[in-house]
């Protein structure tokens, strides 16, 4: 897929879907990358301010996409797209975007938080949304990416049997795989966290976390010894 980052081909596979829609695409990438790779048949790139729309429009100039000037979802007509993808973002503007309009967001979603993921889970779990596959990408930054399927017909089951509130910090299907990338990442979170002298009452509350998850990992690995 042309030039996309480890970020965004870890977003791009996550996608195939008719007609597919980007919040804050930049340069339009992601949507020709999909297009040129078959994975969707149609592409909506949405942009919000005027020097990224016109990126985008050039980028996608001559393919079956739309580049469209609006704030998030405001883009979108309800049912218009199958699918959506919000990267590059916090965690609760990607929520917000969301909750500005509830009837014009798709069944399946492949969203990438920069920070706060777990923003953007417990926005999933009010709004009928079961998460379905989560992956983390080293790069730059450390990237979550999440997919998400709209399913109001039970609870998700992806937060069975594990805890909540770690589940929600640091991701339930991560947690369930505890790969060793993922345990590293973890383990340093915990110890630059542990270094501080003064934490605030998040930081804090992450640090408690860490240190249930880390104490009751598998008994092969080395744990907050390591």
């Amino acid at each position: 897929m042309p030039k996309l980052d480890d970020r965004l081909k870890a977003v791009a596979v996550q996608i195939r879907s008719s007609v597919h829609a980007d919040i804050g695409s930049d340069h339009g990438h992601l949507i020709k990358a999909l297009l040129t790779a078959g994975r969707i048949q149609r592409g909506i790139a949405i942009e919000v301010n005027q020097r990224p729309f016109e990126n985008s429009r050039s980028t996608l100039t001559g393919l079956n996409a739309d580049v469209r000037l609006a704030d998030g979802l405001a883009g979108l007509n309800p049912g218009e797209a199958d699918s959506l993808s919000i990267c590059g973002m916090g965690g609760e503007l990607i929520a917000r975007i969301l909750q500005s309009y509830p009837d014009r967001v798709p069944p399946d979603l492949v969203l990438q938080p920069n920070r706060c993921p777990e923003a953007v889970r417990r926005w999933a779990l009010g709004s009928g949304y079961h998460l379905v596959d989560e992956q983390l990408v080293i790069g730059r930054l450390r990237y979550q990416i999440l997919r998400f399927q709209r399913n109001h017909a039970c609870p998700d089951p992806a937060y069975a049997s594990v805890d909540r509130d770690a589940a929600l910090l640091f991701g339930p299907l991560l947690i369930r795989r505890w790969e060793p990338q993922f345990r590293d990442v973890l383990l340093d979170e915990y110890r630059y966290l542990n270094d501080f002298d003064r934490r605030t009452n998040e930081s804090q509350h992450r640090l408690d976390a860490l240190a249930n998850l880390l104490q009751s990992e598998p008994p092969h690995s080395n744990g907050l010894d390591g």
